[in-house]
């Protein structure tokens, strides 16, 4: 009798696993769903200590090419051909749960000190969660952002409307913001991304979850299709150094 408990015991857990498998591989994508995977990790939301403070600071901050690069230029550049470093650092102090903080860039770059910052933030896709997100799968071919990075989990990203001054006077006004404090999809040498990636093993992202990064840029409204990605303005920095606090 106990050998045949532990045989129906075992045959439940090996049912339920099947079927845990079965559910992730037909799920449909999404910013908390993903098809393959073969974890599951509890939302922020679902733990009762969760107060949706991230706290955080970036260094070793890289630009992607220049402020004013002729029309024609690829300010995503995976293969970091334009990519330069630029001293300065990055502080972010956001509340998830209600879609506010600050979000500030400190920049020395070749023109002169550079200073990006949000002013509000702001829902532009649902799956952005208010402005502000975390814990959230984005870009590749997640189902939510587009498909300039590879897909990765977001720890933490926030989207909205802000200004830059260049040696304290104004360079733009309320231009698109977004940041992102993702998986590492750049090489720590190359600063490479490996993206699209041939032959994945996995409907995983192409990046590395060894390390960390923070992408961000300033964008303005108008289009210019000659451009990648097609904006008339794009700045486009990243870190590759990120301290929780």
């Amino acid at each position: 009798m106990r050998r045949q408990r532990k045989t129906f015991c075992l045959l439940v857990f090996l049912t339920g696993i099947s079927g845990v498998a079965a559910g992730n591989a037909h799920a449909q994508a999404g910013p908390r769903s993903q098809p393959g995977t073969k974890m599951g990790i509890y939302t922020p939301e679902q733990h009762d200590l969760y107060d949706g403070h991230f706290v955080l600071s970036a260094s070793r901050v890289h630009q992607v090419g220049h402020l004013n690069d002729p029309p024609g230029w690829d300010h995503m550049d995976n293969e970091a051909k334009t990519v330069h470093s630029v001293e300065g650092s990055v502080e972010i102090d956001v509340d998830e749960i209600n879609n506010r903080g600050t979000f500030v860039a400190r920049l020395r770059i070749p023109e002169g000190d550079l200073v990006i910052e949000m002013d509000r933030f702001h829902e532009f896709s649902p799956c952005q969660d208010g402005g502000v997100a975390a814990f959230i799968f984005e870009h590749g071919d997640s189902g939510c952002g587009d498909t300039n990075w590879p897909k990765s989990l977001l720890f933490v990203a926030g989207w909205g409307y802000g200004h830059a001054t260049l040696n304290g006077k104004e360079l733009h006004k309320d231009y698109q913001i977004h940041f992102m404090v993702t998986q590492g999809m750049r090489d720590r040498r190359t600063l490479k991304v490996n993206y699209p990636l041939l032959n994945k093993k996995s409907p995983a992202g192409a990046v590395n979850p060894a390390a960390q990064q923070l992408d961000f840029f300033i964008r303005s409204p108008e289009v210019d299709e000659r451009n990648n990605p097609p904006r008339k303005v794009f700045h486009h920095f990243f870190a590759m150094e990120i301290t929780w606090k």
